[in-house]
């Protein structure tokens, strides 16, 4: 189903303090802008909590997300306790339904906050959060697509006929499917990044780390496929835009237009009710390269640039067909009960 558009924040309406961690991110530590982004979202909710929960107000509906959090200053900001934090916690997964992945991610921002506020800023003696474990992991296995859904969606998008954008859009689609890259990597994709000889690409992950991936027959094919009408219909300034993939008005195009046509493909190839995004097509380029291509775990781990082994290991589950094929192959699986 088409994903719905990342909320963006108006930063003048956030206090001082937030807009100078924002900086702080971006500026000093690098962190991309979506990022930023999601730790400004995440605060701004957790800051809307505090000042509902000591006015008696409800924390729900339109009215708490109306609050104005604009005045916050930083004594009350210090002032929040341990123990305010954890009933936010509880609040984030009881009332909005939040998952372990998104709790996480909330208790990630207030940490990140409070450590710039003690370590950077000097401005506290101690991190409220600090102590505080992060939610315990939902053990769930990733959302992919098989070989079959995968052709169907590459389908899909070779058979719309009524769009200008053809090669563009099964470009990117082949890219995710083999590359297993991020959306944030895809989008970020200049001219320059790519090999003279279609042979690799460059591309910055979280951090702006660099990496380098190597393209497959069916990538070089549909990079040069695009690239033959990359330019069509251009002017003289969209001309000299250096992204690989452009929007239809000659821009970088953006990673809500790359969701909302991979939405729109996926519903046209009857994969809508499945709940597949984008990232799970990253999702399906890792799990298909491990079950199908003999690829080792570690190498693995490049190709996705991960930090960790550990995060890479989620894509080395088992599939249906291989454990039934292993329960066939026990020396006993034959052996019955003799019959009277």
């Amino acid at each position: 189903m088409p994903v719905k558009p990342r909320q963006e924040i108006d930063k003048t309406t956030l206090p001082g303090v937030l807009r100078e961690f924002a900086g702080y991110k971006l500026g000093i530590e690098n962190c991309s802008a979506r990022t930023v982004e999601e730790y400004l979202l995440d605060l701004r909710t957790f800051l809307r909590y505090m000042i509902a929960t000591r006015n008696g107000v409800l924390p729900y509906g339109d009215d708490f997300e109306q609050i104005d959090i604009s005045l916050i200053d930083l004594e009350f900001v210090k002032n929040i306790k341990t123990e305010e934090i954890y009933e936010f916690l509880f609040y984030a997964g009881a009332d909005r339904l939040n998952g372990w992945a998104a709790k996480a991610r909330k208790l990630t921002s207030i940490k990140s906050f409070y450590k710039y506020l003690v370590t950077k800023r000097k401005v506290m003696e101690k991190n409220p959060a600090i102590d505080i474990d992060t939610p315990k992991k939902e053990r769930k296995l990733p959302k992919y697509l098989s070989v079959d859904e995968s052709l169907a969606l590459l389908e899909a998008i070779t058979s719309d006929t009524e769009s200008k954008n053809i090669k563009r859009d099964f470009a990117i689609a082949t890219l995710f499917l083999n590359c297993g890259m991020r959306l944030s990597e895809l989008c970020g994709i200049d001219l320059r990044d790519i090999d003279d000889n279609l042979r690799s690409l460059r591309v910055f992950g979280k951090g702006a780390k660099e990496r380098i991936i190597y393209l497959n027959a069916a990538c070089q094919d549909a990079l040069k496929e695009y690239l033959k009408v990359r330019n069509l219909n251009l002017d003289s300034s969209a001309s000299a835009e250096p992204a690989l993939f452009l929007s239809s008005r000659g821009n970088r195009i953006s990673d809500k237009t790359v969701q909302w046509m991979i939405g729109k493909y996926l519903k046209i190839a009857g994969l809508e009710s499945k709940g597949y995004s984008v990232h799970k097509l990253r999702h399906t380029a890792a799990t298909l390269m491990y079950q199908s291509g003999n690829v080792d775990v570690r190498v693995l781990k490049d190709i996705l640039g991960h930090e960790q082994l550990n995060t890479t290991q989620i894509y080395t589950h088992i599939s249906d067909e291989q454990m039934e094929s292993a329960m066939a192959q026990n020396p006993l699986a034959k052996v019955k009960a003799k019959k009277d």
